[in-house]
C-alpha cells in the first residue's frame, strides 16, 4: 500500500504517519492490491481534521471525519472507510462481471480561446480522462455514490454500449442509454 500524508496548519509527525498506516492495514482484506491512499491531516482552531482517499483497482473511496483529538478523527475516518468497503464488497457478491469486456478509454479535449469575453458560444474549460469500465447499472450506482459524483460514465456489461447515470433534484437516478436501431 502506497500512503501520502499532508500537514496542514501542523508540524509533521512519524507517530500520526504510523498510527495511520497501522489502521489502514485493516482496509487491506476488503479490497486488492494496488492501494494508494491520501491523507489529509488538519488543524483549524480546535478541530482536528482527518481526510482519507483510497484509489485501488477503478474504486475511489473518500472519508472525513473532524474531532477534538487527531488519533479519534483517525480510528473514525477509518472506520467509515471500512464500512464503506464492506458495502461495497458485499454488493459485488451479487454481480459478476463479463470476463471478456475491456474497459474503454474515453477522453475530453479542451477548445482555446483567445479571449472567453469574445466568445459568442459556450467554451470548454476543463477536461479529464476518463476511464470507461464494463459494469451493471447497481454497480454503476454503487461506484458513483462511493466516489460522491453526481454522474458517471460507464459501459454497460451486457450491451456493451456507452451509458450515462445520473443522481436527479429528487434522489432518484436517470440513465442514458443510446438508442437501438
Amino acid at each position: 500500500m502506497q500512503i501520502t500524508t499532508t500537514f496542514r496548519h501542523l508540524e509533521q509527525s512519524d507517530a500520526l504517519k504510523s498510527y495511520v498506516e497501522e489502521k489502514l492495514e485493516r482496509v487491506k482484506k476488503y479490497i486488492d492490491e494496488p492501494i494508494s491512499a491520501q491523507t489529509y491531516f488538519t488543524v483549524e482552531k480546535i478541530r482536528h481534521i482527518v481526510e482519507i482517499t483510497l484509489t485501488a483497482k477503478g474504486v475511489t473511496i473518500k472519508a472525513s471525519e473532524a474531532t477534538n483529538d487527531m488519533y479519534a478523527s483517525i480510528d473514525a475516518v477509518v472506520d467509515k472507510i471500512e464500512r464503506q468497503l464492506r458495502r461495497y464488497k458485499e454488493r459485488l457478491k451479487g454481480h459478476k462481471p463479463a470476463s471478456d469486456a475491456k474497459p474503454r478509454e474515453g477522453k475530453k479535449t479542451i477548445v482555446q480561446a483567445e479571449s472567453l469575453d469574445q466568445q459568442q458560444s459556450p467554451v470548454v474549460i476543463r477536461s479529464e480522462p476518463i476511464s470507461i469500465k464494463p459494469m451493471s447499472v447497481d454497480e454503476a450506482v454503487m461506484q458513483m455514490d462511493l466516489m460522491h459524483k453526481e454522474f458517471l460514465v460507464f459501459t454497460d456489461a451486457g450491451s456493451e454500449n456507452i451509458n450515462v447515470i445520473y443522481r436527479r433534484k429528487d434522489g432518484n437516478y436517470g440513465l442514458i442509454e443510446p438508442a437501438k436501431g
